[in-house]
C-alpha cells in the first residue's frame, strides 16, 4: 500500500512539474491573414514561419541545412535595405538596426532559426517570410526593442520593402549558388592537380591506349592521368562561365516584373549592393518580367553541374576499369585498398571511391532533370516550381563539394603503377605494330599483326624472330617520347 502511495505521489509531481514547465514557456500573440497564433517568446520567426512549420513538414531539411543559403538571404535584404534608404523611403534608424541583423546572420548567427523545410508549396513565400520575421526580429532585439515589436521595425513592411517573394527567393537563390560555387571550384581544382600530380609521377610509363576496349597505339600512363586532370580543368572553365547567368537577376521586379510597389531607381540601386557585398558582377536584367519568369540562369547552372558530373563519372568508371583484377583484369593501376570488399570473399577490395563518385554522378545528373522539369512547367509570369529547382541544384553542389576531397585524399592521392604490368603488354600487344608502319611499311606490318594474333606471340617477339630490326632500332622504336607524340 505505501508503495503504490509513493508511485501515485511520484506521479503527481512528474504532472505538476510538467504543467509548470508548460506555464513557464512565455508566448507572444501574432496574426496574419488567417487569424491569431501563439509564438514562443524565444523564437525569431513568426506567425508565417508557424504556419509553414505546420504546413510542409516533407524531407527534414531546412533552409539552413544550407549556410550559405541562409547566408544569401541576408546579403539579399542587405541591398534592398541600402538600396530603400537611398531612395528615401526606409529610414536611417531602420536601417541601422536591419544592417546589424543582416550582419550577424552572415557572420553565422541566428540559423537555427531559418526552419522552413526546403520542400514547400507557395513559390518560396515561406522562406522569403521566415527570413523577413527572423530578421525584423533580430533588428529589434539588438536595437534594445523586443521581439515581435512590429509597431517599430515590420517584416512586411521594412524587411519586404518594395520586394516581393517573386524577386528575392530566386535571388537568395542565385547568391547562394554562386557563394558555393567558390567552394566548389576550389575542390575541382585540388582534384585536377592532384590528378596532373600523379601524371607527372607517371610521365615515363609506357602503356597501350585503348579505344572501344580494344588496344589502340602506345601512350605513357602520365598522359593518361593529365588527360584526367584537364578534363576537370575544362569543367571549371564552364563553371566559371555559367555565373555570369547567375549574376543577372530580377531585384525590383515585385510580383510579376512591373515593380509594383518598388520606388524608382530601386532596382537599380539593389544591383549595385549585391555586386558591392558579394564581390561578384551582378547586374539588373534589362527585362524584369522575362526574369520573373524564365529560369534560364538555374538551367545553364545546373547543366554546367551535369557536365562536371559526366566528367567525373566517366574518369571513375576509367579508374574501376584500369584497377580491375587483380589477377584476371586489366591491372594497370592499384588504387587504395580502404575496406575489405566482401563478406563471403576473402581477400577481395572493392574501388569503393570511384564507386561512390559514381553514385553521387548519377544523382547529380538526375537533379539536372528536376531542374528541366521544374523550369519548363512555370505559368506565365512566373515560376511555382523554383524551390524545388533549389532543392536539387544546392543538393548537387553539396555532395560533388563534399566528396571531392574525399575522393581525391582516398583514392587519387594514393593510385600506384604496376610497372610490370605494363611491361607486358607492351611487350604482348598487337597495338604496338602501328608505330612500325613507317620502318617496314603497311603490309609487312599487317602480317606481323595477323601472325601475333594467330601465335599469341607479341609483336616485338616476332621481329626479334624474323631480324626485321636491330636490338638498337627497337630501343629507340619503344622510347616513350617517340612512341606518344612528346619529341
Amino acid at each position: 500500500m505505501n508503495k503504490l502511495r509513493r508511485i501515485r505521489n511520484f506521479a503527481l509531481i512528474f504532472t505538476l512539474l510538467i504543467v509548470d514547465s508548460v506555464y513557464a514557456q512565455s508566448f507572444r500573440t501574432e496574426k496574419d491573414l488567417l487569424g491569431e497564433k501563439q509564438i514562443a517568446s524565444t523564437a525569431y520567426y513568426g506567425v508565417q514561419t508557424a504556419r509553414a512549420l505546420e504546413n510542409f513538414q516533407i524531407s527534414g531539411m531546412t533552409t539552413a541545412f544550407y549556410p550559405d543559403y541562409v547566408k544569401a538571404f541576408a546579403i539579399v535584404k542587405l541591398a534592398a535595405a541600402r538600396a530603400n534608404a537611398d531612395v528615401g523611403r526606409l529610414s536611417k534608424e531602420k536601417l541601422a538596426a536591419i544592417e546589424k541583423a543582416c550582419q550577424a546572420v552572415m557572420d553565422g548567427k541566428y540559423h537555427n532559426q531559418f526552419l522552413v523545410d526546403l520542400y514547400q508549396g507557395g513559390a518560396g513565400t515561406s522562406a522569403n517570410m521566415n527570413a523577413n520575421e527572423v530578421l525584423a526580429n533580430v533588428a529589434l532585439e539588438l536595437s534594445g526593442s523586443q521581439k515581435g515589436e512590429y509597431n517599430k521595425i515590420e517584416p512586411h513592411d521594412d524587411l519586404n520593402m518594395g520586394q516581393s517573394t517573386n524577386d528575392t527567393y530566386p535571388t537568395a537563390i542565385k547568391i547562394a549558388l554562386l557563394l558555393h560555387n567558390d567552394k566548389l571550384v576550389r575542390q575541382t581544382d585540388s582534384l585536377a592537380k592532384s590528378f596532373h600530380k600523379k601524371g607527372d609521377e607517371f610521365k615515363n610509363l609506357l602503356k597501350m591506349g585503348r579505344t572501344e576496349g580494344q588496344d589502340a597505339v602506345p601512350m605513357t600512363l602520365g598522359q593518361e592521368f593529365h588527360a584526367f586532370g584537364n578534363q576537370l580543368d575544362a569543367e571549371i572553365d564552364a563553371l566559371r562561365r555559367s555565373e555570369s547567368f547567375l549574376c543577372e537577376q530580377n531585384m525590383g521586379a515585385t510580383a510579376i516584373g512591373t515593380g509594383l510597389t518598388a520606388s524608382p531607381g530601386y532596382a537599380e540601386k539593389c544591383a549595385v549592393y549585391l555586386a558591392k557585398i558579394t564581390g561578384k558582377p551582378i547586374v539588373m536584367s534589362k527585362d524584369l518580367i522575362a526574369a520573373t519568369s524564365s529560369q534560364q540562369g538555374f538551367v545553364v547552372y545546373s547543366s554546367a553541374l551535369k557536365s562536371l558530373a559526366i566528367a567525373l563519372s566517366k574518369i571513375s568508371s576509367d579508374l574501376i576499369f584500369l584497377a580491375s583484377g587483380p589477377r584476371t583484369g586489366i591491372f594497370e593501376i592499384n588504387l587504395p585498398a580502404l575496406q575489405p570488399g566482401s563478406s563471403i570473399m576473402p581477400g577481395k577490395v572493392n574501388p569503393v571511391m570511384p564507386e561512390l563518385m559514381n553514385e553521387v554522378c548519377f544523382k547529380v545528373m538526375g537533379n539536372d532533370v528536376t531542374v528541366g522539369l521544374a523550369a519548363h512547367s512555370g505559368l506565365l509570369q512566373l515560376n511555382a516550381y523554383e524551390p524545388i529547382e533549389a532543392v536539387a541544384i544546392m543538393e548537387s553542389q553539396g555532395l560533388l563539394y563534399k566528396l571531392m576531397p574525399l575522393f581525391r585524399k582516398n583514392c587519387i592521392d594514393g593510385v600506384t603503377a604496376n610497372e610490370k604490368v605494363l611491361n607486358q603488354y607492351m611487350d604482348r600487344s598487337v597495338g604496338i605494330v602501328t608505330a612500325l608502319n613507317p620502318v617496314l611499311g603497311y603490309e609487312k606490318t599487317t602480317e606481323l599483326a595477323k601472325e601475333a594474333l594467330q601465335s599469341g606471340k607479341g609483336i616485338l617477339q616476332l621481329i626479334r624472330e624474323k631480324k626485321l630490326l636491330t636490338e638498337d632500332q627497337i630501343k629507340k622504336l619503344m622510347d616513350p617520347a617517340t612512341l606518344t607524340g612528346q619529341k
